[in-house]
């Protein structure tokens, strides 16, 4: 598939590979959350004020896992209850935290006018697979069982997340499937990853490989999974559940130059073959990540403002 870049991407392409941004996989992992966090705070749109924001500690059997709540100043109510989103952060499984991705927090409580629970879930390679999966489900629970505590209707619970986040909202739905709950009213994949396989052609083509290169990716998979047994696994690799019948109404967002384009449109196709009700969104003129660069790319805080008004649309 052909990819060209839109005009202000390709100026953000060009802008880090001049300011010399540093290839990951030549990183430590410590290095690679700094340099991350320091690009994020350098990328992000100014923060909407919101009317509450408060740390979090979620109880799991390792200890807590630290999360952020988010409430903004006009939320949708209901019996004085709200819908909410819980959001799991990008960063290949290894970087990102609660304030590499507070802004766009921030923006889809918002756009969304709802509640947003961010989770800062365990990283690799410290804590590798499937720990995070493990964090994510368990902080899906505890909001659920909390709900009304956290001003919450549990009935209009979503999850979310963009690439590694992603994937684990992905692997959170199909979880809380099997189980018989927690009840998932939406979920919003970004970019998902969903097969650790990396088959598909847009994993081989040159042009894909821009901001998440090839080699980043192979960085990223060879930190978090334990072996190539997890390949297989459907809590890392979602795309290799059986079945998606059942799974809650999603949303999939997609990028041109994205190594993950294909296994993305591919688990949106399949969503919809299992008779999921699915919005797919393309922006063919995009890299993989650009939908936490709203201070330099408007189709950023379009994204946003439409998986805003998608989850309005969930009720």
């Amino acid at each position: 598939m052909p990819v060209v870049l839109d005009p202000d991407a390709a100026a953000v392409y060009k802008a880090f590979q001049e300011a010399g941004r540093p290839a990951y996989e030549t990183l430590t992992a410590p290095e690679a959350r700094a340099y991350y966090l320091q690009a994020r705070f350098a990328t992000n749109p100014e923060a909407p004020e919101l009317a509450r924001v408060a740390a979090l500690a979620i109880p799991a059997p390792h200890g807590t896992i630290p999360a952020r709540l988010y409430v903004p100043k006009a939320p949708r109510r209901h019996d004085g209850l709200s819908p909410a989103l819980v959001f799991f952060h990008g960063g290949g499984w290894v970087i990102g935290d609660l304030d590499s991705h507070d802004v766009v927090c921030r923006q889809l409580a918002v756009d969304g006018a709802l509640i947003v629970i961010s989770v800062d879930y365990r990283l690799a390679p410290e804590h590798k697979f499937p720990a995070a999966t493990d964090d994510a489900l368990a902080a899906t629970k505890w909001v659920a069982a909390n709900a009304r505590e956290l001003g919450i209707d549990a009935s209009r619970l979503s999850i979310g997340g963009d690439s590694a986040g992603g994937n684990l909202a992905a692997v959170v739905a199909l979880a809380a499937r099997d189980a018989g709950g927690p009840a998932i009213a939406g979920q919003v994949l970004i970019y998902p990853a969903t097969d650790f396989a990396m088959t598909h052609g847009s994993h081989s083509e040159p042009e894909t490989s821009v901001l998440l290169t090839h080699s980043v990716i192979r960085w990223f998979r060879d930190h978090y999974l334990n072996g190539a047994a997890d390949i297989h696994d459907w809590h890392a690799s979602p795309a290799r559940a059986q079945s998606l019948v059942g799974l809650p109404p999603t949303y999939v967002l997609t990028a041109g130059a994205d190594p993950l384009r294909d296994e993305g449109d591919e688990y949106a196709e399949r969503l919809k073959q299992a008779g999921v009700p699915v919005t797919a969104r393309h922006y063919p003129g995009q890299f993989h990540g650009f939908f936490t660069m709203g201070r330099l790319l408007q189709q950023a805080n379009i994204a946003v403002g439409e998986i805003g008004a998608w989850l309005k649309g969930l009720g």
